[in-house]
């Protein structure tokens, strides 16, 4: 690759995740319980309930996170053990880090820490921020610099989506903007950050191979078919969990037929480019988090998931050459692309939709 990735002392891995997971137990054991279960059937009845409504959901996003974003990072064909083990480890250990600071932050009553499943969740979409960020820098950086960038990022998500959500009241159930706008930027300026302004040109190795394409697009697939899940788990159950799924899938569907139009007149020879059917067909699913359970018409969703794909595959063509060259800004995943223009679009559609509803309820 352009920049191989800078070694760090052989046993500072191992001795950095043994401390921290070390102090973890500590922490545990001292302050993390969970809640006493109800001696009222009524209670039992609803935790059994509510398991059981976030439980395969929950699942589904597991799937996403380990199995699908993991493939979907195998583009690179040198790169492929690593970039899977390595999203393992960064969704592990920000999980964990994750949990503490919300622990302290959110659920700290009477010298304690209370966990559910919900807790959990809330979790790995923290670690989800930094999943999505260092895909800017994929190949280029060491583990250890990794685990710095999750360090750091999962604090400042945290006091992000607490601005965004509950101080100014963002309706935003999938994560358009405090997941993939903000990893996305994030991601960005950790990537200048690293490089600066030193341009490097493309080394023969980051151009991808039909069997990386071929396991970046088994990533791909797996992503669109659990994606919903993603979007409609933190939803209200009933109405609002049932558009959501619903709306989702739509735009999904737009997406994947509109970028595979895009990219085949896009291309000189007219063929379909797999980085573009890689990222397109996902991108409607970041846009779509917005708006997702609000009372939109399903033409609304086609449309966006349509739009979505186009900007998407439009910045891979045109956006990314130009960032680069312009301000020497390396994009390795093209996160810019998939997570920080789609969602834009998600976020510019969501505040049309409130203005609409806002004009006729008066």
């Amino acid at each position: 690759m352009a920049a191989p990735p800078p070694t760090c002392p052989r046993r500072l891995l191992p001795l950095s995740l043994g401390l921290f997971q070390g102090a973890l137990l500590l922490f545990f054991a001292i302050f993390v319980t969970y809640d006493k279960p109800s001696a009222r059937a009524e209670d039992a009845n609803l935790v059994a309930n509510q398991l059981y409504g976030i439980f395969p959901l929950f699942q589904d996003i597991q799937v996403m996170l380990v199995v699908g974003l993991g493939l979907l990072l195998t583009f690179l064909p040198l790169y492929g053990l690593s970039a899977i083990a390595h999203n393992f480890l960064l969704l592990n250990f920000s999980t964990q880090w994750a949990l503490v600071l919300q622990g302290l932050l959110h659920h700290f009553h009477h010298g304690q820490v209370h966990l559910d499943l919900h807790n959990l969740l809330t979790a790995e979409f923290a670690a989800v921020t930094v999943l999505i960020s260092v895909g800017a820098v994929l190949g280029r950086t060491s583990p250890c610099q990794l685990l710095v960038v999750a360090t750091c990022e999962v604090p400042i998500y945290l006091a992000s989506e607490w601005a965004i959500v509950t101080r100014l009241g963002v309706l935003d159930v999938g994560g358009t903007i405090t997941i993939h706008v903000f990893s996305c930027y994030f991601g960005l300026g950790v990537s200048k950050a690293l490089f600066g302004a030193a341009r490097q040109p493309v080394h023969p190795k980051e151009t991808p191979t039909p069997r990386s394409d071929l396991l970046s697009l088994v990533g791909t697939l797996i992503l669109w078919v659990f994606w919903p899940s993603f979007v409609a788990v933190l939803c209200q159950p009933g109405d609002a969990q049932h558009r959501a799924i619903l709306n989702t899938l739509l735009a999904m569907s737009a997406s994947a037929v509109t970028t595979v139009v895009a990219s085949s007149l896009l291309e000189r020879d007219g063929k379909l480019s797999p980085g573009h059917l890689q990222n397109g067909s996902l991108a409607s699913g970041v846009a779509i988090g917005a708006v997702a359970d609000m009372a939109v018409p399903p033409v609304a969703a086609l449309a966006l998931g349509s739009l979505s794909a186009v900007a998407c595959v439009l910045g891979f063509r045109f956006l990314t050459p130009l960032l680069a060259r312009k301000l020497a800004l390396q994009d390795q995943c093209g996160i810019h692309n998939l997570h920080g223009l789609p969602g834009i679009l998600g976020a510019a559609a969501s505040a049309v939709a409130i203005l609409v509803a806002s004009e006729d309820t008066s």
